[in-house]
């Protein structure tokens, strides 16, 4: 496997298509399929579905790893040899959940936004574990406390979700508070369908089978105000919790997320600077989280 050949699968798969990735290389389309039909020839498999945008087979995944261990410590390197400038940022590909994105991982990473490309993929918390196994990403945020193989793990601290709503909705709907009849009624707001949080405290109250009206609402701060105006109850994070606008259903009810960061077994400089950055930001954010809500239970 040459080096030109595995910057073209990186380049192909984080840009989607050969057209893009050769303008990207500052190469034709063509001189990119050769260097990817060259890769799989030599290394004897399928790398990648044309489709548009491209997928990557199982041996591309672990292929795709390669070339992005590859160029990341070339990267790396090249800033060591170079008294600490590089002829480009490296990329760095980085999981992250929505709640985490919106409240406090984007502050812990703007100091390092001036010497590395961040390409964050927002995945839910559940499920970003599995674009470390595809070679999709170099490091996660992520609530799977085993270490994906390859990768990792440090124990980052704990998000609280409590169940709240609107006034008016909770007059309406909760005249005499979560009531089972009563849950079984609302409607809830749902981030999308892979968020469970909602069904997770309803199969504590209702048992498995609890299914009320969802109202899907696929954005951090809009999923937030779909609460605020009163589309549904919702499971909301104590560190986006508005003063005042909502009020809390069930004071024994908060579910807690446990976050952990996986990252690549790889002595690079640049993740290492990355997971300090995140571990520093969670102690002081999630931490206090739990301080706090351990204070109001």
């Amino acid at each position: 496997m040459e080096l030109a050949q595995l910057q073209a699968l990186d380049a192909t798969v984080r840009e989607g298509t050969l057209e893009a990735a050769a303008r990207a290389l500052h190469l034709t389309p063509s001189a990119v399929s050769q260097r990817l039909r060259a890769l799989e020839i030599a290394t004897g498999r399928v790398l990648l579905v044309r489709s548009k945008p491209v997928q990557v087979t199982e041996s591309g995944a672990a292929v795709l790893r390669l070339a992005r261990q590859i160029d990341l410590l070339t990267a790396d390197t090249a800033r060591e040899l170079g008294g600490g400038t590089a002829e480009r940022p490296p990329a760095l590909p980085i999981a992250v959940n929505a709640d985490s994105m919106n409240t406090w991982v984007l502050p812990a990473l703007a100091p390092l936004a001036a010497e590395y490309t961040l390409d964050l993929h927002r995945e839910d918390q559940e499920h970003t574990s599995a674009l470390l196994r595809a070679g999709a990403v170099m490091a996660a945020i992520t609530t799977e406390a085993d270490p994906v193989p390859g990768c990792s793990v440090t124990r980052l601290g704990s998000m609280r979700y409590r169940p709240m709503a609107a006034p008016d909705f909770a007059a309406r709907w909760f005249p005499d508070g979560p009531t089972r009849e009563a849950l079984r009624r609302a409607p809830i707001v749902v981030f999308d369908r892979k968020d469970d949080l909602q069904h997770v405290y309803l199969r504590r109250r209702l048992g498995p089978d609890a299914d009320p009206p969802a109202h899907h609402v696929p954005a951090s701060a809009d999923f937030l105000a779909a609460i605020v105006l009163g589309f549904g109850w919702g499971m909301v994070l104590d560190l986006q919790r508005p003063g005042g606008a909502l009020v809390e259903l069930d004071p024994d009810g908060a579910v807690d997320v446990v976050l952990h960061w996986q990252q690549w077994k790889l002595r690079s400089e640049s993740l290492d600077r990355v997971r300090a950055a995140i571990e520093q930001a969670a102690r002081q954010r999630l931490d206090q989280a739990e301080s706090g809500a351990a204070t109001r239970s």
